[in-house]
């Protein structure tokens, strides 16, 4: 046993301080804040295991065996101790002890349970194989250990009990003819640890299982009885250490990892992109070097310099490697493998390819190349083959690389063996290890991190890539051109006029926070609900609404500009920071002459941004998005939807509503106060899991990479849905893409696209309005085409 364990956990030792030296080499990130919120995550995700249930049975299955793992941890110490001293039992947990009877009960209901739990895995590999998951061989024999496991042990206490209850029988005082000495011995060793408690025949209470096992082997000789006892308990000791052992090379690592990377995960709001936070390089001061300008006396080094402005802070990123030999070498965004944090790099080691991501991922399930299950697994990958290098680099003067077969850069089919840094190969992770389309086609929408039952991140290393194609390489698609000019010169991705921005409010006589500095609300309208005909039928639904409610707002007008969402997601983070701030500045401006203490938003874009981001702008303001304001308009009586508006509507949840902030039931709630609607709901396609309509992450701007559209497939779902009748939603993005998702289907006559404030509009009018067929006005500004797909069934219930 001393060997055993000795050489067991000296090579789990070296493979996991291996797995640690590449973590360290992940740039820095702060996770020890709010212990308390960390402790609560990892008991919801890591041990209830909360997102196992969205795939069924195969979420019970995994928390079968999370459970038998846990509890079998003392059966593995025990067994471990006894091959010490036999009698070894916890000192607690001896058989003919109460709180031993218990543990053997639960320890063998569990050991049913976990082999229940593998026999459906083993079902879902091998009978009815899932096309989300990564079927190899490693995953079979994992299932086959655990299995073994469970049976050894079993098999074990089987031959001890049969053994134990003829003990006296066969090594009395008068011995037994056909045992030997020796074998007395092995049945004393064997039996030690149950004293009298010896069981032949099948019994509930304390060991099922056990007892199962002893009524198969009662008829069996002394010999094969030991040979059992031996087999099971050295068996069951020997594999629970190489099934450590295999943990750091394989998928399984995530048994150690999953729980540190639910307790490190971001706790900040899920729509929040972290600021780039690279630093300049600064050389160090000559030794005849004249005091810096503010520095004390007798010291060179200057006063703490003033914050600069976040867009200044990037030129100057952006300026220094533009100007340097190696341009990506700085970590503007993620531009190579060193340059994620140590807390990504946990992220690699804790993927467990169950493909959760990727089957409800909008861009995956259409046929894009993006992967996200894939994504994680090709930087692991890349990062694991490269472990001798980061893990020995050189500190010595950079040297040119040899290029052979063995270079890192070469087996990655790069060019670029010859540049390296303090050893490091300068290997570009795009596109030489990820394809650009597969970064662009990602819509932002967090499906895959919604489903991840280990709390991976996908949408910010995407964006930290798309930011380091953008800022350092000023590699982006081409129909991102316009947005980004239009953004930059009129404060809107169409760039139209500013000028026209208030057009839509003809006729409402709303008043501007110029003209009325200290209104206490503030509707934020939006790029979209501003110049798109169709989304400017939203933003007077909802003044109307407010105006009938006796809402005191206001609108900026001119002096709105877009809050740079579609430009952050696409990574030009350096137009997204120059149009916060020139926001953050005319909001605080108005909130110190007293106004704006609430903004109210229609688009869940503006609301995630002006919410979540920019507070990083000095910008804190409460932010209410107008499903949740006319919600509370409802609760209060200040508006009231007598009138009937009757039909059959299913509600689509918007990413940014939804799975970004949470906002589910508010958008519903309204739509059940309306006499006369039916709500339904797509199946399986809903709330948590409802598929991206197809235009965050700028895709609204950009051509779609193939045939099978986004947009459609999610409008399919919802008609199918809803058969006859309204498809409704909350957010003028998502009215663009559900509506032309009917008319490349020809079906705009049987159904109608309307948010939810001009369903409540209507209801609040003076006549009652049954919803129409067909739709409303053609929607000038959508950058989708007509195409055709079919709805493509849910994924498997398993």
């Amino acid at each position: 046993m001393t060997v055993l364990l000795v050489v067991a956990f000296g090579a789990f030792a070296i493979a996991a301080g291996r797995r640690w030296l590449l973590l360290r080499t992940g740039r820095s990130a702060d996770r020890f804040d709010r212990l308390g919120d960390r402790v609560k995550a990892v008991w919801r995700y890591a041990f209830v295991q909360e997102k196992m249930d969205y795939y069924q049975p195969a979420g019970i299955a995994h928390k079968l065996i999370f459970i038998g793992f846990v509890v079998l941890l003392l059966r593995t110490l025990i067994l471990w101790g006894r091959g010490f001293s036999p009698t070894w039992n916890l000192l607690v947990l001896a058989p003919w002890m109460p709180l031993g009877k218990v543990y053997e009960f639960m320890k063998d209901t569990v050991g049913v349970m976990v082999i229940t739990g593998v026999c459906i895995f083993f079902y879902y590999r091998v009978v009815r194989p899932m096309k989300r998951t990564t079927l190899s061989t490693e995953g079979l024999v994992i299932l086959g250990i655990i299995f073994t496991m469970m049976v050894a042990d079993m098999v074990y206490d089987g031959a001890a009990f049969v053994l134990a209850e003829r003990d006296t029988s066969l090594c009395g005082i008068t011995g037994h003819e056909l045992v030997s000495a020796d074998q007395c011995k092995a049945i004393a060793t064997i039996v030690a640890p149950y004293g009298d408690e010896g069981h032949v025949g099948w019994s509930p209470f304390p060991s099922p299982a056990g007892t199962f096992f002893s009524m198969l082997f009662q008829g069996l000789s002394p010999t094969l009885l030991i040979v059992f006892a031996h087999a099971g308990f050295w068996i069951h000791s020997a594999l629970v250490l190489l099934f450590l052992n295999l943990l750091p090379h394989s998928k399984h690592f995530h048994v150690i990892t999953a729980i540190p990377n639910v307790f490190f995960r971001d706790l900040a709001p899920a729509g929040r992109l972290p600021m780039i936070t690279a630093t300049l390089p600064t050389p160090a001061p000559a030794a005849d070097a004249p005091p810096a300008e503010g520095a004390a006396e007798g010291t060179t080094e200057a006063a703490p310099p003033e914050k600069k402005p976040y867009s200044e802070t990037l030129m100057e990123l952006v300026g220094a490697a533009g100007e340097s030999e190696d341009p990506t070498a700085l970590a503007i965004g993620v531009g190579r493998i060193e340059h994620f944090s140590w807390k990504a790099i946990l992220d690699f080691y804790t993927c467990t390819e169950c493909g959760r991501c990727s089957d409800n991922c909008p861009a995956h399930r259409t046929g894009k190349v993006l992967s996200p299950k894939h994504l994680t697994l090709d930087l692991r990958n890349h990062l694991y083959s490269r472990e001798k290098e980061f893990i020995h680099q050189k500190d010595s003067t950079p040297q040119p690389k040899k290029e052979d077969e063995s270079s890192p850069a070469n087996a990655e089919g790069t060019a670029e063996a010859a540049k390296t840094t303090n050893g490091i190969a300068a290997i570009d992770l795009v596109a030489n290890i990820i394809h650009p389309d597969v970064l662009w086609g990602c819509t932002t929408c967090r499906a895959c991190e919604e489903q991840c039952p280990v709390m991976i991140s996908y949408v910010d290393k995407i964006v930290d890539m798309r930011r380091n194609l953008v800022l350092v390489k000023g590699e982006f698609p081409h129909e991102l051109q316009k947005p980004f000019q239009g953004m930059e010169v009129n404060g809107n991705p169409w760039n139209l006029s500013r000028m026209d921005r208030a057009g839509w409010a003809e006729g409402l006589e709303i008043p501007t926070f110029a003209d009325r500095p200290n209104t206490p609300v503030l509707f934020w309208v939006g790029c979209a609900a501003s110049y798109d005909d169709r989304a400017k039928k939203i933003a007077r639904a909802t003044a109307r609404l407010l105006k009938k409610a006796g809402v005191d707002f206001a609108i900026l007008a001119e002096e709105e500009n877009c809050t740079g969402d579609p430009a952050r997601r696409a990574g030009n983070e350096f137009l997204f920071a120059m149009l916060a701030e020139t926001n953050a500045a005319v909001l605080n401006g108005y909130k110190e002459q007293g106004g704006i203490r609430q903004i109210v938003t229609t688009c869940p874009h503006c609301f995630n941004t002006l919410k979540n981001e920019y507070p990083d702008f000095d910008a804190k303001f409460e932010v209410v998005h107008h499903t949740d304001y006319l919600l509370g308009l409802l609760a209060q009586k200040k508006l009231d939807p007598q009138n009937p508006v009757t039909g059959r509507v299913v509600y689509h949840d918007s990413c940014y509503l939804g799975r970004y902030n949470g906002i589910f039931d508010s958008p519903r709630d309204i739509l059940r106060a309306i006499p006369g609607v039916e709500l339904v709901e797509a199946e399986y396609w809903t709330r948590q899991r409802g598929l991206c309509c197809g235009a965050g992450g700028a895709q609204m701007f950009m051509e779609e990479q193939n045939q099978n559209r986004v947009n459609v497939k999610r409008t399919l779902q919802l008609v199918d849905a809803v058969k006859e009748g309204t498809v409704a939603s909350a957010c003028p993005f998502c009215m663009t893409m559900l509506t032309d998702g009917l008319k490349s289907q020809n079906l705009e006559e049987r159904y109608t696209t309307m948010d939810v404030a001009e369903l409540l509009d209507r209801s609040c009018e003076e006549t009652a309005i049954a919803l129409p067929p067909g739709d409303l006005p053609a929607v000038d500004l959508s950058m989708a085409a007509n195409a055709d797909a079919e709805i493509n069934a849910p994924p498997p219930g398993e």
